[in-house]
């Protein structure tokens, strides 16, 4: 169920007794119902929450390029956060993707090797690191991704991630009660609910979650088992 933040700012100046909005204005609320929304998004991809996996586009990865970053060219996901899984395949086949395996830093046996396909990734100053493939190279990359753009965010914002709204309102007004109102008990008191809405937010989907099936690997020679000799 989609929500504008107008609501939610509405909601929070009726928790503080102001359903007017004399004091608690939209611009006056604003800046701390960002806060809320980045504490929201950190929240959700901390726990993994499934609405913030993604899986990008297919990325040509050029024989010989050993970094992807997000101001190369191909460029990462704008909204990554995490990588969970990166898939390989030769560039404009129809081959099945296959796992490429992560590293936290490439191993230098493999330095000035010919290698046929990318392998191995690490994840290294927000860059994917590479030995590089001596073919064009077609990856895909299972992510965590942001959920909003928190700067940018007004009242007029649709937020369309259910379960949501009742800890932003909570947590946008104890924020505005503690540094609007100078109010420490009320923002407590609003900080207490917006930790109970929060675990609410956390637990449905978690519990979700735990029905999903676990793929196993399939035995069966077609499935690939790879060398790192190109």
């Amino acid at each position: 169920m989609s929500y504008a933040l107008s609501v939610v700012m509405n909601s929070s100046a009726a928790l503080l007794n102001d359903p007017a909005k004399t004091d608690y204005t939209f611009a006056a609320q604003l800046p701390y119902l960002r806060i809320a929304l980045l504490e929201l998004q950190e929240q959700f991809e901390l726990n993994n929450i499934p609405v913030t996996n993604e899986t990008s586009a297919g990325i040509t990865v050029d024989a010989g390029v050993k970094v992807i970053g997000f101001n190369t060219t191909p460029a990462l996901p704008s909204d990554l956060i995490e990588i969970q899984q990166i898939w390989e395949r030769l560039d404009g086949s129809s081959e099945p993707f296959i796992p490429m395996t992560r590293f936290e830093f490439l191993p230098h046996y493999l330095e000035g090797e010919p290698v046929s396909e990318l392998i191995y990734w690490s994840w290294i100053k927000q860059e994917l690191r590479f030995i590089g493939a001596t073919t064009d190279r077609e990856i895909k990359l299972d992510y965590i991704s942001s959920l909003f753009s928190p700067n940018t965010a007004d009242e007029t914002t649709i937020i369309t991630v259910i379960n949501t709204q009742t800890f932003l309102t909570y947590r946008n007004a104890a924020l505005c009660a503690e540094f609007i109102g100078e109010n420490p008990s009320r923002a407590q008191a609003l900080n207490v609910d917006a930790g109970m809405a929060m675990d609410r937010a956390l637990g449905i989907p978690t519990k979700g979650k735990q029905s999903i099936a676990i793929r196993r690997r399939p035995f069966r020679a077609a499935y690939r088992t790879r060398s790192w000799i190109g």
